[in-house]
């Protein structure tokens, strides 16, 4: 079978398609990050994630598959990346409060031939967040990497009351279909031995 190769340097993402028995090495696709002049927020993270498919790809050797994502946090339109200081965490989480946000995760797989690409979207929303409990967050030094300065995964879920969509999406990797997506490469989910029982069948 073609090796698959994780364009990312998550852990999120690294733990989401172990999840599901893929097997695969990571490697480093550093990319511009910076939105183009009128770009929407989901051509954004698409573009994101085949940029690092293909930078992935033109670091390896032989045949490969590559695996590229990207999340972005959507709110009234502007693009919530991660932030910055504290000040910008704190005033992202102001915005994020009590109201609902958008998660656009870009995922994109190539074999150097061809490159298919999606993006999904799944909408959140917030409890009102206190002042103190931003800065407990922030305290806590989970919001540092993260997009929208929170993780749904960790302490982050406290603030979230409700969630349409696709949770491991809004973690960073949309997991059925980025299955989907690599079933069309010819890479399998479940592969890890041991991870499915084996069914006998009566004689």
């Amino acid at each position: 079978m073609t090796p698959l190769y994780l364009a990312s340097g998550s852990p999120r993402r690294r733990e989401l398609l172990t999840q599901i028995g893929v097997p695969f090495t990571t490697v480093s696709a550093p990319v511009d990050e910076t939105p183009l002049p009128h770009e929407s927020a989901e051509a954004y993270v698409e573009r994101l994630a085949q940029a690092k498919a293909k930078a992935g790809f033109a670091r390896v050797d032989g045949p490969a598959v590559t695996l590229g994502a990207d999340t972005a946090v959507v709110l009234d339109g502007r693009i919530l990346g991660k932030p910055e200081n504290r000040e910008h965490a704190l005033a992202m989480l102001a915005d994020l409060s009590g109201r609902e946000h958008l998660v656009l995760t870009g995922i994109a797989v190539s074999d150097g031939q061809r490159c298919l690409s999606l993006c999904v979207s799944s909408s959140v929303r917030f409890r009102p967040i206190t002042g103190d409990e931003a800065e407990r967050y922030w305290a806590s030094g989970e919001p540092l990497d993260k997009a929208g300065g929170y993780a749904i995964q960790g302490l982050g879920a406290v603030f979230v009351t409700a969630l349409v969509g696709s949770y491991s999406s809004v973690v960073g990797l949309p997991l059925a279909e980025t299955s989907d997506l690599l079933a069309q490469f010819g890479i399998a989910s479940w592969q890890v031995p041991g991870l499915l029982p084996e069914v006998t069948h009566p004689q």
